[in-house]
This record gives structure tokens, C-alpha cells and sequence, in this order.
């Protein structure tokens, strides 16, 4: 009885074996195409599950890592000269330059901003979670608004104390001031851009587009 016992669970760690290097030889060297798509659900959950969490605890914000989904902070002009003179609302028409002079923000003050030039649809941001206090005109935020489901990244241009810190925003490339920019409270930040990498975020959109083609929405 003993040596049946002992043979039967030899056989196990022997099939268990075999069962892993089948297994890693399907992920790691089967060119199927089910074993890509396994390979596609591994990444996934890795990211979701392990790397943006590991990275989130690391920032210290619940969202590390955005695309950007939306040209709101693009410079179509070009260079940021051009951009500089383009046309914004006061609430008339007028330059962009002239519109953030209003707010004593002058042209050599806002070449000292962080991503000074914008950022592009496509691209990925870096996030890390900040005291607001620690937040200055100018720096480029990741907010909840109550008027749009997804998290919205625009640049701080107002800051005012009544008790709670309240953020005014606007897109670079947005004429004027949305309702979405407007009375942003402290607690609805979620993180401060740091680095931008461009276009790695248009895999993101490409994704979620194809999954909305098929009928599933995961926003």
C-alpha cells in the first residue's frame, strides 16, 4: 500500500510537470492563433492587475498612466509662436495670447510651463498623485468632473483658496474655458502630468474602438 501510495503521487508531480512545460511551450512558442489571443489575455491582466497597480501605489494616484483621447490640448499650429497668436474667445474673438493675459499670464511665463508645447491624441501621460497645494498655474491635471464620465487632462490656469483649493482649466487648443474646466475641487484631482509618451495611447484607443465595434464597452 505504501509503495502504490507513493507511486501514484510520483505520476502526479510527473503529469503536473509535463502539464507546465506544455503549457509554457503553447504561450511562449506556439505561433496558433489561440495561442495569441492567450498571450493578448495574459498581457491584459498582467497590466491591469499587477503593473498599473504597482505603478499607482508607486505615484500615489489611482490613475498612473491616461491616454489621451482628445486633441483639447494640441498645438496645430505648429510651433508655439503660431499657436500663441491663434485665435480663443474673451468672450469675443481675440489670440490666445491675449486671453491668457487676462489671467496675468504672459508669454515668456507660460514658455516655463510643463509641456509647454501640448500633447497629442494617441499620446500617453504619466501621472503622479500630488498634494494640491503643491499644484501651480500652469501644470497640466487629471480631474473628475461631474458633467463627464472620463477623467479629463487640461492645464491649471486659475487657482482660488475659499477653504478648499478650486482649479479653473482649459485645453491648449480649446478657444475658451469649457464647463467642464470651471470650479474644480481639490478632491477631484487625480494626479499631475509629469511625461509624456507619445503615441503608445493610440493602442489603447484602437482597442477599446474595436471592442465597441463588436458590441462591448469597458468606458
Amino acid at each position: 500500500m505504501v509503495k502504490k501510495s507513493f507511486k501514484s503521487k510520483n505520476k502526479k508531480k510527473i503529469g503536473f510537470k509535463q502539464f507546465l512545460k506544455r503549457t509554457w511551450r503553447f504561450i511562449w512558442e506556439d505561433d496558433s492563433l489561440l495561442s495569441w489571443i492567450v498571450n493578448v489575455v495574459l498581457a491584459f491582466i498582467l497590466i491591469k492587475f499587477i503593473v498599473y497597480p504597482g505603478l499607482g501605489f508607486a505615484l500615489s494616484t489611482s490613475h498612473p498612466i491616461v491616454a489621451v483621447v482628445s486633441g483639447s490640448m494640441e498645438h496645430d499650429e505648429g510651433n508655439f509662436d503660431n499657436w500663441w497668436d491663434s485665435a480663443a474667445e474673451c468672450p469675443q474673438e481675440c489670440t490666445q495670447e491675449q486671453w491668457y493675459s487676462h489671467l496675468g499670464i504672459s508669454k515668456q511665463e507660460f514658455r516655463e510651463f510643463s509641456f509647454k508645447n501640448g500633447f497629442n491624441k494617441g499620446d500617453i501621460m504619466l501621472l503622479k498623485g500630488t498634494k494640491t497645494k503643491n499644484i501651480n498655474v500652469g501644470d497640466v491635471i487629471v480631474f473628475q468632473s461631474s458633467l463627464k464620465r472620463e477623467p479629463i487632462i487640461h492645464r491649471v490656469v486659475e487657482i482660488n483658496d475659499e477653504g478648499s483649493l478650486i482649479f479653473e482649466t482649459k485645453g491648449d487648443n480649446n478657444a475658451m474655458k469649457g464647463g467642464i474646466d470651471k470650479n474644480i475641487h481639490e478632491n477631484n484631482v487625480i494626479g499631475k502630468a509629469v511625461l509624456r509618451i507619445p503615441y503608445l495611447g493610440w493602442v489603447k484607443i484602437g482597442f477599446v474602438s474595436l471592442l465597441k465595434v463588436i458590441g462591448i464597452n469597458i468606458s
